[in-house]
């Protein structure tokens, strides 16, 4: 292994990563995504905990695995202009390694927690729909809160190892800041990143298609379908399937592809550069995630609803005598 200014660099003939060029026009496009995302998810999640902090009474178990949510979301935010400002450049990294370590870290952190919340989200509207006198639909706040700091450790214990080794990869003149990066040997801290990574979408996506399933299923059985409250629930968990598939199963599909093609056909540059362009392309859906998500906490909770549409009730009331008193003091 050769040292460039102390960045390790693999030196692997048949490496794909070493043997084909850089992508670049597939960071580009991923730098524009991410900048109308952060531009649209920015103040809406700050919205929302606004919303959540301000303008809400108390706290149900589901108000409060949504705010952890928001915050998720809003985290991950904060992380991403310094992608933005990497792929402006073409993916070269110029912050260091002691914070490519750390971004990656709140990258993943933040995508795992937004899935694990989701699925938490979902959980909670299947029990209180399909087994109402199940001591789970019975949680109280503090309960909750305890369930949430739980799914905080376990996320973030998960991804502890990323702050342990170097992330930065030379290639040529770029310096690259990745997780999912090629190695001669890969270490155990990336194979459990790896596995993490699959398997967090693979269980929760089942367990939402199964609660999407299990509560259609049960209120059609009972003829309840009609019921204001119920289609509420079915919803709330046809929203989260569907923004969970659409954030984040394109980047598992492509992720696996590229995986494929770097075990089997390492000198296959031809398959490797388009297949690299759509994992890029498809890591901006996870980003959409925290700009969708505000149409979850809506769908979720009635509460966040209704203490949203007071807030656009109060701030309409307050612009109109704004605008009255300025006409007022004008005449004068």
């Amino acid at each position: 292994m050769a040292l460039v200014t102390g960045i390790p660099k693999v030196m692997n003939e048949t490496n794909t990563f070493l043997r084909c060029p850089p992508i670049q026009d597939g960071a580009m496009a991923l730098m524009f995504v991410m900048i109308i995302e952060l531009i649209v998810g920015l103040p809406g999640n700050t919205a929302a905990i606004w919303i959540f902090c301000c303008r809400m009474k108390f706290w149900r178990p589901h108000t409060l695995y949504l705010f952890n949510l928001a915050l998720a979301d809003l985290l991950v935010l904060i992380s991403v202009p310094f992608r933005i400002h990497t792929h402006l450049r073409f993916d070269d990294w110029v912050f260091g390694e002691v914070w490519c370590r750390i971004n990656l870290f709140m990258l993943a952190v933040n995508r795992a927690a937004s899935i694990a919340f989701m699925t938490t989200v979902a959980l909670d509207r299947y029990f209180k729909v399909v087994h109402p006198h199940h001591r789970i639909s019975h949680m109280t706040s503090s309960q909750a809160g305890k369930m949430a700091g739980l799914i905080w450790t376990i996320v973030i214990a998960l991804r502890v190892p990323l702050l342990s080794m170097n992330l930065l990869r030379q290639h040529g003149n770029l310096t690259l800041c990745r997780s999912f990066s090629s190695y001669t040997v890969t270490p155990v801290v990336i194979k459990v990143h790896y596995v993490a990574y699959i398997a967090e979408f693979f269980l929760p996506w089942f367990l939402l298609l199964f609660c999407s399933a299990k509560i259609t299923y049960y209120l059609c059985q009972r003829k309840m379908i009609q019921q204001k409250k119920v289609r509420r629930a079915i919803i709330a968990v046809g929203v989260i399937c569907l923004v969970f598939t659409i954030c984040f199963l394109p980047s598992i599909a492509t992720g696996l592809s590229f995986l494929y093609i770097k075990r089997f056909y390492p000198r296959d540059c031809k398959s490797y550069k388009p297949l690299v362009k759509l994992f890029m392309m498809s890591i901006s859906f996870t980003y959409l995630n925290s700009t969708l998500d505000p149409i979850i906490y809506s769908s979720s909770s009635s509460m966040f609803h209704n203490a949203f549409r007071r807030s656009m009730r109060d701030l309409g009331i307050r612009k109109k005598k704004v605008k009255t008193t300025s006409r007022e003091t004008n005449d004068c």
